[in-house]
């Protein structure tokens, strides 16, 4: 089903780097995705990892489940989530990325720390974005969390979570984070409450975080990653996050995604 973005949502978009779509995914689009993230958290995958320390509560991840996890490629193939990303991000095709998903039980008092998501990648490009779908409600000061305008860069210097380790690019490469909640001016933190069919889209260069989840019930949320026109492989001498092993080998650096990996979700008709 078509689905026409106002004008003001995609200027706010460009603007600040995220924005909220209300209401466009219908109860069939939250079926599947809740049974998506029911069917990874029953089986989790080789690189699912718990992102809480024990005494922090429930925090859990995994990735790149689409393949094996036939209602997560459903909601990506079926549900007007690509389609939004093309009109966000200008691009005539849509590929995924990768599938995310992320559970934060009640008590979970874990935070996602600031971070962008393109450091971490094996991709460089403008026309990207992700979506964040909760299929809970989310009240706003347990929502994700985006620094308005921090998608124009710079990138800043990857870490785990955990630990804070710089194990993707070395120490002193990129910049470390800014005190981001010590200068709220110089960086304007936007969140949403979301309801069940909303869902927030944001550049993977955007600086985003969320806090622990008190409760009540679960916060279970399906993200999934889309790349556009000019997204390349940009080949890393480490293990990106997520992995893509073997990778390097068959797309040369600077080559669209052009890949059974990354498969077109959408295209523009032709006008």
């Amino acid at each position: 089903m078509a689905v026409t973005l106002p004008t003001d949502v995609i200027d706010d978009y460009r603007r600040d780097g995220a924005v909220v779509v209300r209401g466009v995914f219908s109860p069939a689009d939250l079926a599947a995705a809740e049974q998506g993230i029911e069917a990874v958290l029953a089986d989790l995958g080789p690189v699912a990892k718990r992102a809480s320390a024990a005494e922090d509560g429930a925090f859990v991840e995994d990735f790149c489940r689409w393949a094996d996890v036939p209602a997560i490629e459903a909601f990506a193939r079926t549900s007007p989530a690509a389609e939004v990303a093309g009109a966000l991000t200008g691009s005539s095709t849509v590929r995924l990325f990768h599938d995310h998903v992320l559970v934060k039980e009640a008590g979970t008092r874990q935070r996602t720390p600031w971070h962008q998501d393109l450091p971490y990648y094996n991709i460089e490009g403008t026309q990207q974005t992700s979506v964040w779908l909760p299929v809970d409600p989310v009240p706003a000061d347990a929502s994700l969390q985006v620094v308005a305008g921090s998608h124009r860069g710079p990138w800043y210097l990857p870490r785990t979570f955990l630990d804070g380790r710089a194990k993707w690019f070395p120490e002193g490469t990129l910049a470390d984070l800014p005190d981001i909640e010590g200068d709220p001016e110089r960086f304007p933190v936007l969140a949403w409450a979301l309801d069940p069919g909303d869902a927030v889209f944001f550049d993977m260069l955007a600086l985003h975080g969320a806090p622990g989840f008190e409760g009540p019930g679960r916060r279970r949320v399906l993200s999934l990653r889309f790349v556009g026109d000019d997204v390349v492989h940009a080949p890393r001498p480490w293990d990106t996050s997520p992995p893509f092993p073997g990778l390097a080998d068959e797309l040369a650096p600077g080559a669209p995604l052009d890949h059974p990996l990354f498969p077109v979700l959408w295209r523009a008709e032709p006008s």
